[in-house]
């Protein structure tokens, strides 16, 4: 068993060693994202400019084929013409003779450098003898010197032709030279074409192209890799402020520079930084002071758990006060719970409302929460789309904050009026009223102000809270101003609910506005 035990621990921290050692080989595995951008521009320029060098040396050898037939054309169209009107200058008649006839033409071509003009005559018992023109070819074999060439050429049937050679290619042509009174041809006269020299400066042209392209691609990656690297610049700040980002600290923010997509979502995430570092101040806040009024009540309960005693009067009076802040803690958490309902989207469900029968149902149900002079000001006669129940518990606890800082006999206001597509409904009381520094604090969580209003209250300030969590969950707000005359009056101000105008009615005190 000791044995055992000693080897767990050795167990677990090996196994969370190849758990970070897996984690960090699947991090070297990671392909960055400029690494990735780079890589596909050169896959694009790459292909682009094979694509580019491949098609120029199609063209270009489709030049050559086509100049190349055309020579041959031309030197075959040449010869039959002369063949057909030609005339003999030593006898200036036709001529009779094919040897005579091939030397002259011969004699007065110009060819060129890779091309042979040739004349066969053919010979009694023995192979054709040639008629050439005394000249160099910048060729390895030139087809006067190669008698096989020449006999296939002779023999073949067609009129035009390609001669594969190991010594190079050869394009040729061939006019037969016809027989006087018809018969068998007994010379032809041959144009053949040497394409070496045009292929070869064909893939000269070719391989300078692949070379310049591997000169941009080396060029591309350069330039890529830095405005690539200076692009996603921003983006490596934001990885980087994402992992140093904690709970503890939200203060980093990324500099932002230009205007472009990056610019923008650089600003996007220090406006979300911005909303975290708010949720989080908040929610600290918010369980602070949670914790701060959940404190007080459970230190009375077992304050007094611990020193009740065996009278039965003083058991009484203990579970009375024990069952009193009980209530109090459990009305503080039902609102806690009603506040983060509150984040919510179905948190309020809009309905179409008459806005003149919510107004009095309101009067009628604060009517009943103190003695006051209860009052219905005016009322809205328009349809508007609201949440009936949330705008209802909203007013009754502006009422009860109302009653809460009245005595009685004094008079409190409820109303509703519409302005275009704004509406407000508005609590007005008579009370001490609100300090104007306090104005904004009284609407924060466990806050009553600082001053006069807030003497009174006996709740756990999240009453204003929960008032202005409802106005802004219908797109709205709340807020407080002096009510003439002295005390405070609450507005609930909604714009554009869906509002649509009833007919023009009556409206009740509508001019003496609170």
């Amino acid at each position: 068993m000791t044995t055992t035990a000693a080897r767990t621990p050795r167990t677990t921290e090996q196994a969370g060693t190849t758990d970070r050692a897996t984690t960090a080989d699947r991090v070297r595995r990671r392909i960055s994202a400029r690494v990735r951008i780079l890589l596909w521009l050169l896959f694009v320029m790459a292909v682009a400019l094979a694509s580019v060098a491949t098609t120029t040396r199609s063209f270009l050898l489709r030049d050559v084929d086509d100049r190349v037939n055309g020579l041959l054309a031309q030197e075959a169209g040449e010869f039959a013409n002369f063949e057909e009107r030609g005339v003999d200058p030593e006898t200036g008649r036709p001529f009779t003779d094919p040897d005579r006839l091939l030397r002259v033409f011969l004699e007065r071509q110009y060819a060129d450098p890779d091309e042979e003009l040739i004349g066969l005559v053919a010979r009694a018992g023995g192979g054709p003898r040639q008629i050439i023109q005394p000249r160099d070819l910048p060729v390895a074999l030139p087809l006067h010197r190669d008698p096989g060439a020449r006999r296939r050429i002779l023999d073949s049937p067609d009129a035009s032709g390609v001669l594969h050679r190991p010594d190079g290619e050869i394009r040729w042509a061939k006019v037969a030279v016809a027989r006087a009174g018809g018969g068998a041809p007994e010379a032809a006269f041959v144009v053949a074409f040497h394409p070496g020299r045009e292929a070869a400066r064909v893939d000269e042209v070719f391989r300078v192209l692949l070379a310049i392209s591997g000169v941009a691609l080396l060029l591309t990656t350069g330039i890529g890799w830095a405005v690539a690297g200076r692009i996603l610049q921003p983006v490596r700040l934001v990885r980087t402020a994402a992992a140093q980002l904690t709970e503890q600290d939200l203060t980093r923010r990324i500099p932002v520079r230009g205007h472009d997509d990056i610019a923008a979502l650089a600003e996007t995430f220090n406006a979300m930084l911005d909303r975290l570092e708010r949720a989080f101040a908040a929610q600290r806040q918010f369980v602070d002071d949670a914790g701060h009024e959940l404190r007080t009540p459970i230190t009375i309960v077992r304050g007094h758990l611990e020193l009740m005693g065996d009278d039965p009067a003083e058991r009484e009076e203990t579970v009375r006060l024990v069952t009193d802040e009980l209530d109090r803690m459990s009305r503080i958490v039902e609102d806690l719970l009603l506040l983060a309902r509150a984040e919510r989207p179905d948190f309020v469900t809009p309905e179409p409302v008459q806005l003149a029968e919510l107004t009095a149902d309101v009067y009628v149900k604060a009517r009943t929460l103190g003695e006051r002079d209860w009052r219905l000001t005016g009322t809205a006669d328009r349809e508007v789309r609201l949440d009936p129940q949330r705008i209802t518990q909203a007013m009754v606890q502006l009422a009860q904050n109302a009653v809460q800082h009245t005595t009685a006999g004094q008079t409190i206001r409820i109303g509703s009026r519409a302005e275009g597509d704004r509406i407000e409904l508005y609590v007005a009381d008579s009370g001490p009223g609100v300090r104007p520094e306090d104005r904004e604090l009284v609407f924060e969580r466990f806050r009553r102000g600082t001053s006069r209003r807030g003497a009174r209250g006996s709740g756990a300030g999240l009453g204003l809270s929960i008032v202005k969590a409802i106005a802004e969950g219908h797109g709205g707000r709340v807020r407080l101003h002096d009510t003439e005359g002295g005390g405070a009056t609450f507005v609930l101000t909604l714009d554009r609910p869906g509002t649509s105008p009833a007919p023009p009615a009556s409206r009740t005190a509508w001019e003496a506005r609170p």
